[in-house]
């Protein structure tokens, strides 16, 4: 089987026509750049955000000349608005409501916090009470780690949890959580989130192999980061976990501007330089009005196993110090233990592999904290979580 080229792709795009109805998508330069990996096809198509809507056939009809080409594994198509191109004639607005995914009904659960209508442009996920971002203002401290273990915390303390690894450029979800393999799709398009621990679980590192290098630009990050919100099966969840790109760049604007998020979790760790970063996320969310629901301080000691000798190897107490400077809640201190590093790179999350730890303990007691500031109603009664 021979390899598909873009140049394969771009002439087969040619047969798919503009919105003009004259001239193609190619030849109207509405294609982005192509990127192609293990067989599958991913590119966006610029329109008018105004459009958006009303071009969505056009995108349809692009998948599917594409998954047509022999050796084509699957696609990944998506529309990115152009808000440049605003003037272009449109009447309807680009308000899509996405499909609902109804859930199994698992029985009694603790309620959901009532959802708070989207802002303008804002459009949520059917079925899924709240969405929060865990976030941070730079990479190492621990962000991935502590977001799958938050997950793991609220499922542990009674509610339906989904999580989305929203960093394009390094997803860790399928290692943290020790899941493989593709999910499957539902008539083509609508995708079925892949799932462990009792976790429903959305990725790129699903869709693309491991060692694969994303090149995308901005706009492709931002479509992607939607689909796989808007696009993913993930039926009734009383929360919807977030774990964002370190930084405060592209995707987590797309984040905190397009999706209406009930609040964010900031981790850092306890030393002045995090601190500096952690703000600028405090402030980021700040700005685009998304509630803090509070900060966690990630390796915030370190307990000697031989000695029992407690060392502040980062510094200690920044973070609870920070938030009380700004006036945000402070939702816990996770020690820097061995057990973390080796049960995540083994992909066995500490809440799950040992949900009666001390560490586990903290972390489902961040959870609580962090189900109160939504205003959650008393869990029911724990389940047991099984780890094999």
């Amino acid at each position: 089987m021979t390899d598909v080229t873009k140049e394969q792709v771009l002439e087969t795009l040619k047969t798919v026509r503009g919105p003009d109805l004259e001239h193609d998508i190619v030849a109207l330069g509405m294609v982005s750049d192509i990127f192609i990996s293990d067989g599958k096809v991913y590119f966006s198509i610029t329109v008018p955000a105004e459009r958006a809507k009303e071009l969505e056939p056009m995108r349809l009809a692009a998948e599917r000349v594409i998954k047509e080409i022999p050796g084509v594994k699957g696609a990944l198509v998506t529309l990115t608005a152009d808000k440049k191109a605003a003037a272009a004639p449109a009447a309807r607005p680009a308000s899509n409501p996405p499909h609902g995914h109804p859930g199994h009904d698992h029985g009694q659960h603790a309620h959901a916090p009532q959802q708070q209508p989207p802002r303008t442009g804002k459009i949520g996920v059917p079925g899924v009470g709240a969405i929060i971002a865990v976030a941070s203002g730079k990479g190492g401290v621990g962000k991935s780690t502590t977001a799958v273990n938050l997950a793991l915390g609220l499922l542990a303390n009674g509610l339906r949890v989904g999580i989305l690894d929203a960093d394009i450029y390094g997803p860790s979800m399928p290692r943290l959580l020790k899941i493989s393999g593709r999910p499957t799709q539902i008539d083509g398009r609508i995708i079925n989130p892949m799932e462990n621990y009792g976790l429903k679980v959305m990725s790129m590192g699903f869709l693309v192999d491991e060692e694969t290098a994303m090149i995308w630009r901005g706009p492709m990050v931002q479509s992607a980061l939607l689909q796989m919100l808007r696009e993913v099966a993930w039926g009734e969840l009383d929360v919807l976990v977030v774990d964002m790109p370190p930084g405060t760049g592209d995707a987590q604007l797309t984040m905190a501007q397009q999706v209406p998020l009930a609040g964010a979790v900031i981790v850092s760790t306890p030393q002045d330089l995090a601190l500096i970063d952690a703000r600028k996320g405090l402030n980021m969310f700040r700005k685009v009005e998304v509630p803090v629901l509070g900060i966690v301080e990630n390796m915030s000691y370190f307990i000697a196993p031989d000695t029992g000798t407690r060392y502040d190897i980062f510094g200690h107490g920044g973070a609870r110090k920070e938030a009380e400077r700004i006036g945000v809640p402070f939702l816990g201190e996770v020690p820097l233990t061995m057990n973390i590093r080796e049960t995540s790179d083994a992909g066995t999350p500490l809440v799950a592999s040992d949900p009666n730890g001390v560490v586990a303990g903290i972390y489902r007691g961040i959870a609580a904290k962090v189900w109160q500031q939504l205003g959650g109603q008393p869990q029911r009664p724990a389940p047991a979580i099984v780890f094999e």
